[in-house]
């Protein structure tokens, strides 16, 4: 089989972070959906990793490991995916720590701006929906909103309460992209730009963004994912050419009620492209 005809899904959340499902039911559903390649990279976190590899080989799935990284950077949180690294590798396991250390107190202040609007316990309400209270996130909210009525579904929560400017944001300084790279790079992984296309950069802004991404050590962006529509493929695609990027594919699979893909569902990866797991064999755990 053509390399970039694998079914990877190389980017996929679980309780461990803002996903709903727990890690082995996330690779027991990738490996029912037809996925053969499959990484679970939950936010700035790796504690689910070993689950995750434990639970692809019983469920005969191909593993890498992974993990997504929020960077601040020109105004914009940036999602970093890592790939194939070694999950216990002290600089990046820091790194992480201290990425996460203040989401908690992020989410007080949310809770506090919630209130002010007349939406009592929000932050109790979204830290019972997280399993993780270290990783406390505006999805947890969104679905605690969701739940006592106030909106129909979460995206409606983001759309009228969590993004900049509404009552339950409150901005954070997240990691430096130079950082992040470097943890995942140097812990033996390959970074790779998550759906570029969710982001509000000017086309100088992107361009920045790129540059210094590679310049930093960077090696990969995704093209096919959850958020991408048809023109998005075709336009990265273009950008992995025009740059020497290496491709990735993921769903972004956080919920099988709040999710627009399921693992298994995406588009194969355009074939002039060159798939991100293609660089990272030796990196790839076997099931069986």
């Amino acid at each position: 089989m053509a390399h970039h005809l694998t079914n990877a899904d190389l980017h996929s959340h679980s309780t461990v972070s803002d996903g709903t499902l727990a890690p082995e039911a996330v690779a027991a559903l990738a490996a029912e959906r037809g996925v053969e390649l499959w990484a679970l990279t939950d936010h700035d976190e790796v504690a689910g990793q070993a689950r995750a590899r434990a639970a692809a080989h019983a469920a005969g799935l191909d593993h890498l490991t992974g993990c997504e990284i929020s960077v601040s950077f020109a105004g914009e949180t940036v999602h970093i995916v890592g790939l194939g690294f070694d999950e216990t590798d002290p600089a990046l396991v820091q790194g992480l720590a201290a990425t996460r250390a203040g989401r908690l107190q992020r989410a007080r202040e949310m809770g506090e701006g919630l209130a002010r609007v007349g939406i009592a316990g929000a932050f109790e309400g979204a830290l019972r929906l997280a399993g993780n209270p270290d990783l406390i996130t505006r999805t947890h909210f969104a679905r605690f909103l969701v739940e006592a009525g106030v909106c129909p579904n979460t995206h409606s929560v983001f759309t009228r309460y969590l993004k900049e400017g509404l009552p339950g944001y409150v901005p954070y300084q997240w990691a430096r992209l130079g950082d992040a790279v470097r943890w995942i790079t140097q812990a033996g992984g390959i970074a790779v730009i998550a759906h570029p296309a969710r982001y509000r950069f000017s086309p100088t802004a992107e361009y920045a963004l790129i540059t210094e991404f590679i310049e930093h050590g960077g090696r990969g962006i995704e093209v096919v994912t959850g958020s991408h529509g048809v023109a998005d493929v075709v336009k990265y695609t273009d950008t992995a050419r025009e740059f020497g990027l290496l491709a990735s594919r993921g769903s972004d699979f956080h919920s099988p009620t709040e999710s627009r893909v399921m693992p298994g569902e995406l588009p194969d990866l355009p074939g002039s492209l060159t798939p991100v797991w293609q660089a990272l064999q030796d990196r790839v755990t076997r099931a069986g």
